[in-house]
């Protein structure tokens, strides 16, 4: 155990948080390596931010234990607090307070060096595109730039543990590439642990060492993209018009056949190989794609459902 426990910045065994009759996470065991970037993708509503709470220790569980940077997160709270960093979808700014002030404020609560905090401040400020509003009031800001505050908030004190509950939901692409940019250095740079939800497969895809697919409180895949996205296998065919699965009936190169509102979509092994074969099979198709597997298609797949929009909650 005490070698699991120097491996791992997260440990998870049979964790559970359930609200009334409804088991929000069901029974989760993981674990999750220092310096590791692991990502959590799933529907609204699959636990997701119920699990992360859990690990934050803002509720506690109803099941299982977990420890975080070596604590468990029911008896040694306070010490997973003073290694970890959180992002979370609901804002939490000091509007009474500039944009400087309420990072000078996390600096302290946090410990942070004096020497250190001005430099600091300045970095996370131009990162995150801030500094030339860095001394207005908070409540002057905009939806978007209170998101951008907050990233660079859970960012300064440069965690062991960072938790981003959707962190560039809702930023412009030009900041969201600056936020990619600034996790990957600081993944490098100081070896943070990231967990992450996010709405954006190409996030994921991007960031991520390893990705986790939840539905229904559970884990249903765990692995890299790249590993995930071998288990669904081939090429996407996607065909408009009024077809029936039936048609691909004996095809052994034909892996699964999933209908859609327009139309179908195939799992194809070498689609460019067979495309004229299946186009023979149904003559009366309006469109056909031909594409390679993305993190989308692993979701469908083993949640049922695509992934949300960005603007979902």
């Amino acid at each position: 155990m005490s070698r699991l426990l120097t491996l791992s910045a997260i440990e998870t065994n049979g964790l559970a948080k359930q609200f009334g009759k409804i088991m929000a996470v069901d029974r989760i065991d993981l674990t999750v390596s220092k310096g590791e970037v692991f990502a959590l993708l799933g529907p609204n509503g699959a636990g997701k931010t119920t699990f992360i709470n859990m690990l934050c220790t803002l509720i506690k569980p109803t099941g299982g234990w977990a420890r975080v940077a070596g604590h468990d997160i029911v008896h040694e709270s306070l010490a997973v607090r003073k290694n970890i960093g959180i992002v979370f979808q609901e804002p939490s700014l000091d509007d009474l307070l500039t944009a400087r002030e309420n990072l000078c404020l996390h600096c302290m609560l946090y410990g942070v060096p004096q020497p250190e905090t001005g430099a600091r401040i300045e970095r996370m400020l131009a990162i995150v595109g801030l500094d030339a509003r860095a001394d207005d009031l908070v409540r002057t800001y905009s939806g978007g730039m209170r998101r951008r505050l907050e990233i660079a908030r859970g960012l300064i004190h440069t965690p062991r543990i960072l938790f981003l509950d959707e962190p560039t939901l809702g930023l412009d692409p030009a900041s969201r590439q600056a936020v990619w940019s600034y996790i990957q250095e600081l993944k490098a740079a100081a070896k943070t642990t990231i967990v992450l939800t996010t709405h954006y497969m190409e996030e994921a895809d991007r960031l991520s060492d390893r990705v986790a697919i939840i539905a229904n409180g559970r884990i249903k895949e765990i692995g890299t993209c790249e590993e995930l996205k071998n288990k669904v296998g081939g090429d996407m065919v996607i065909l408009k018009g009024r077809i029936e699965p039936e048609a691909f009936a004996g095809l052994d190169f034909v892996k699964e056949t999933l209908r859609e509102q327009s139309g179908l979509r195939l799992t194809v092994r070498e689609a460019p190989r067979h495309l004229k074969t299946i186009l023979d099979r149904c003559p009366q198709v309006e469109e056909v794609r031909v594409r390679r597997v993305t993190l989308d298609d692993v979701f469908l797949k083993f949640t049922g459902s695509p992934m949300p929009g960005e603007n979902s909650g």
